[in-house]
């Protein structure tokens, strides 16, 4: 078996302490980083790179529109991405679908980020379309999938019970580590999330507790980091 670490973590767009979200990641040790509020204006790719190159990563190449991005490790190669925009609803913000279709250690696996509307309509519009765009990976690449997202709705939620029905959620099937995503200065609320396809085999999901590296959680960013622990 092929033991993954993955990461979520929205950033805020790096608005706050940089230096704190680099030893948040590099202390995690990950495999996969799923992000969400990835710095999206032109002026602003190079801090992708310069994100991904402090953290010991490499950026998966996708698009800046909706603020999302993939890296990953050492050990992983990257087969194939995609980056799909969703369908926009006037006055909300656009979002989409980061997916890279990854081998580690000879296995394969599509890692996805997203992150979801704050009106719930919408919310659910593009929850559907995630679930059928992840099935068609799943198929094409003929690989297992986990999503990481900021779903912006709590899990009794209809798009947290649709995402729930397609996937295992991974704290609620495995859970490790603190609850609550949200906020990183006041953690209340559980709004971010990672969830794996049933074939996958979750060994540990949830915010990490190490005192080390959640002292940075309220100075990096406004959300806390997920991260599962799997076998493949």
């Amino acid at each position: 078996m092929t033991g993954v670490r993955l990461v979520g973590y929205n950033i805020r767009a790096l608005r706050d302490d940089e230096d704190a979200v680099v030893r948040v990641l590099r202390g995690l040790r990950p495999d996969i980083v799923c992000l969400q509020e990835v710095p999206r204006f032109p002026y602003q790719l190079r801090d992708r790179h310069r994100l991904a190159r402090r953290c010991g990563l490499a950026l998966v190449p996708g698009r800046r529109k909706a603020g999302l991005a993939i890296m990953l490790g050492e050990r992983v190669r990257l087969e194939a991405a995609e980056y799909h925009l969703l369908p926009r609803v006037p006055r909300l913000h656009l979002r989409g679908l980061a997916v890279a279709a990854v081998e580690i250690e000879g296995v394969r696996l599509v890692a996805a980020s997203t992150h979801l509307d704050l009106e719930t309509e919408a919310r659910k519009a593009h929850t559907a379309e995630i679930v059928s765009l992840l099935d068609r990976a799943r198929r094409t690449y003929e690989a297992p999938v986990v999503l990481s997202g900021d779903i912006n709705e709590e899990p009794d939620g209809p798009s947290w019970a649709m995402l729930s029905k397609a996937f295992q959620d991974g704290y609620a099937a495995a859970p490790e580590g603190e609850e609550n995503t949200y906020s990183a200065a006041d953690p209340h609320k559980r709004i971010d999330a990672i969830f794996a396809d049933h074939k996958i085999g979750l060994t540990g999901c949830g915010v990490p507790a190490d005192p080390a590296i959640a002292k940075d959680y309220p100075a990096a960013t406004d959300h806390r980091p997920l991260l599962a622990t799997f076998t493949l």
